[in-house]
């Protein structure tokens, strides 16, 4: 592995997670949230991820365990290794506690709501775990993140303006609990900031473990995990919060636009 591309592994990782600070600040400084904006953004981040996934992670891995596996179990391997990542996800996803669910849409305008309705205000405990609860689903999101751009960053330079894009209603979700627990914009803004580091942190781990078990055959299952978990994020995630954002056809409008936006930056890179 190059110093040269670890290094822009982990800067693209941590620009990623550190997007939940553009959702804190918009929920600390904005007055209304701009649902058709958000919609179509989480729709276009959802079609770069499904379209890259598909068509080049899967791809390269399935290629990457072919030349050491034979065609056959390459091609088992990787879609064993791609299930398994969504698996993965999966269960991480269904760990998170309901109050720290990021799946939980939320409107910068709670926040101006928020001192008049005392009642919504839960304990100090519950608003820091909420933002415990982001950063264990940020984990894996770094890790692939980082994987992804240390096997090709033309591949990974866009996953991680879609998941930095993804990160920014995590970022409203986050602030509005610790908002609650605690009555302070200045906490919230920075508890969900700091939630975003477990993207960064992710990105350390996946590099630790390359570094002690690093082969072509570790790489090529680690790329077809990171397809899956990008698949599920997508699915599970983006497009139900872009439609809960606002309109059905907006999200679908932002999904095709992303996809193209993809195979018209991977065809540039021929």
């Amino acid at each position: 592995m190059e110093l040269n591309n670890v290094a822009i592994a982990f800067g693209v990782t941590l620009f990623a997670g550190l997007a939940t600070g553009i959702g804190s600040a918009c929920a600390v400084c904005a007055h209304r949230t701009n649902t058709k904006f958000l919609c179509v953004s989480l729709g276009f981040s959802a079609g770069v991820m499904i379209y890259v996934s598909f068509v080049e992670i899967f791809a390269k891995a399935r290629d990457i365990l072919a030349s050491r596996l034979g065609d056959s179990a390459g091609y088992q391997a990787a879609v064993a290794a791609f299930f398994s990542g969504v698996l993965f996800i999966a269960v991480i996803d269904r760990l998170i506690p309901s109050f720290g669910n990021p799946h939980e849409m939320h409107r910068v305008e709670e926040i101006d709501r928020a001192d008049a309705d005392a009642d919504f205000r839960p304990l100090y405990r519950m608003g820091l775990f909420a933002a415990i609860a982001i950063a264990i689903h940020n984990f894996p999101e770094g890790m692939a993140t980082f994987t992804a751009t240390l096997s090709d960053p033309t591949i990974g330079i866009p996953i991680a303006l879609a998941i930095a894009i993804h990160n920014i209603p995590e970022g409203i979700a986050v602030s509005i609990p610790i908002f609650y627990a605690t009555g302070s914009r200045n906490k919230a803004f920075v508890y969900s900031f700091l939630s975003g580091l477990a993207e960064p942190l992710g990105a350390v781990i996946g590099y630790m473990l390359l570094m002690i078990f690093f082969s072509s055959l570790v790489m090529g299952i680690l790329f077809a995990a990171v397809g899956g978990i990008m698949v599920f994020i997508s699915l599970d995630e983006l497009l139900p919060a872009a439609q809960k954002y606002g309109e059905h056809h907006l999200a679908v409008y932002g999904l095709i636009a992303g996809m193209a936006v993809m195979a018209v930056s991977l065809l540039l890179f021929l």
